[in-house]
């Protein structure tokens, strides 16, 4: 990837695209070929083919896709299905048709079986069965890492794959409905302090535990993976550390300053007991997340509790 390189990032106004966009400027690449989902459709095949034709990127970042908490997976598994499998095959195909020099697929830790030996290596893929309440998602990202496999197989394409643990960062989802577990709690614990709640109810029993790595040091992995990564298969980027989801709850709360209890809502299902990448891989290859979990919350809470 050079500086005279076209760049495509396709989801580049999403939490995942705008940091990649952001990183890539902050390195003084200023050729891109941007599109918001309402200029271009990638479930549109002809769409999709028409813009690869006229932009011919050289270079492409692919973290368009439908994405939500466990509630959207469960509620809408056909569009998360369809949705996805539709943009990754549109967007990969069409890279291979014009000729794209390098192509980075971003997929999701949910791509691993539910009971998977922890931490999950990427040899773990397709070993056990999937988390049935997002088992669409990572069906559709399974698919991407194996068109990219297929395509480079096949082909001879450099298309690579990149498995991210939990995110958050800049432009996160905070709709009460569809977001991920850190930004649903720092709206809680937000609105919970600003009402004057007594308590804040937590899904689930809190023992499950995650990893949480913020978007701008996913950014950096992926920068990084472009220039020096163009290996079959996929790797995963995280920090390496998790902790359960009622240790994260205290530290949002802490950080919001809200003073109340934590109650459970035990009806609530608490999804995959744990979920942390073993990340030796990228480790090897010479790199390590930065900014450690308080620091990025902290910062993450200063510029979006107006919007809240």
């Amino acid at each position: 990837m050079t500086k005279n390189d076209k760049i495509y990032i396709a989801g580049h106004r999403g939490m995942v695209g705008s940091a990649i966009l952001r990183r890539l400027q902050a390195a003084g690449f200023e050729n891109f070929a941007l599109r918001t989902s309402a200029e271009l459709d990638l479930r549109d095949q002809a769409a999709v083919q028409q813009f690869f034709k006229t932009e011919q990127p050289a270079c492409v970042f692919l973290a368009a896709a439908k994405v939500g908490g466990i509630l959207a997976n469960n509620r809408y598994r056909a569009e998360f299905l369809y949705d996805n499998l539709m943009i990754q095959s549109n967007v990969i195909h069409a890279a291979w048709q014009h000729g794209v020099k390098k192509l980075l697929f971003l997929g999701s830790s949910c791509i691993y079986p539910k009971l998977a030996p922890q931490p999950l290596r990427e040899d773990y893929l397709l070993t056990g069965l999937l988390e049935p309440t997002n088992e669409p998602y990572a069906i559709a990202k399974i698919a991407g890492i194996k068109l990219c496999d297929a395509y480079r197989d096949q082909y001879g394409c450099n298309f690579i794959s990149v498995m991210p643990t939990n995110l958050y960062g800049p432009n996160d989802n905070y709709h009460p409905e569809n977001s991920h577990v850190l930004p649903a709690l720092l709206r809680k614990f937000h609105e919970a302090k600003r009402d004057g709640a007594p308590s804040v109810t937590l899904w689930g029993t809190g023992t499950p535990r995650r990893e949480f790595l913020h978007v701008d040091d996913l950014a950096d992995a992926c920068y990084f993976l472009m220039q020096h990564y163009d290996e079959p298969g996929f790797i995963n980027i995280g920090t390496g550390e998790d902790l359960p989801i009622l240790e994260l709850a205290q530290l949002v709360k802490k950080i919001v300053g809200y003073t109340g209890t934590i109650e459970h809502d035990l009806s609530k299902p608490d999804g995959t007991p744990r979920k942390l990448l073993d990340v030796s891989k990228l480790l090897a290859k010479g790199w390590k997340a930065k900014i450690d979990l308080e620091t990025g919350i902290k910062q993450v809470y200063q510029e979006i509790q107006t919007q809240l």
